[in-house]
């Protein structure tokens, strides 16, 4: 694994806190993690392998993934603050969904740099998986699917609260009265 690696793990990991600690929903606050889980995939996704079981793997690391963001954006209360915008702050369970998939994904990578390369290798080939990429692409799909599907649930949800207040789009300047 490169440095470039475990900080893009640790810096999901560690949006935790910002969701547990809650905050204001932001097109930044929104986009942080799908922007981290996206740049990965640029790096790293280099095609779908559909050969074998490949295409099983990927569907199934994707599917993971997308299941996981649900229920995290469905255990994150949404409410509309005082101010009116909507504020989320992700739940206990909310919580530990997201660090379980990043997490499972980073214990995957440094069991496969220390030493876990050949039993991976003996379980992919008794299941006709036939390349790497294929596990690549299954961990890359199942954290893009996790980031956008939670963060796209959350966002329906403070939209469906808020929806004037919405990622700040009152038609008005938020330091004053003057219309657009």
């Amino acid at each position: 694994m490169t440095f470039s690696d475990y900080f893009i793990d640790i810096a999901l990991i560690a949006l935790v806190v910002l969701q547990v600690r809650g905050r204001r929903l932001t097109l930044h606050s929104l986009l942080l993690p799908v922007a981290l889980s996206s740049w990965a995939a640029i790096t790293y996704l280099h095609g779908i392998p559909t050969a074998g079981n490949d295409l099983v793997l990927v569907v199934l690391g994707a599917g993971l993934g997308i299941t996981l963001g649900a229920l995290a954006g469905f255990f994150t209360n949404v409410t509309v603050g005082a101010d009116g915008h909507p504020f989320a702050k992700a739940g206990a369970l909310a919580a530990i969904l997201w660090v379980a998939g990043v997490g499972t994904r980073l214990a995957f990578q440094l069991y496969v740099s220390h030493g876990g390369a050949s039993a991976i290798a003996r379980f992919s080939a008794s299941h006709s998986i036939t390349s790497v990429e294929a596990w690549v692409a299954a961990l890359i799909l199942m954290a893009v699917g996790e980031a956008l599907t939670r963060n796209a649930v959350v966002a329906f949800r403070g939209y469906q609260l808020a929806p004037m207040h919405f990622l700040g789009q009152t038609g008005m300047i938020d330091a004053g009265d003057r219309a657009y």
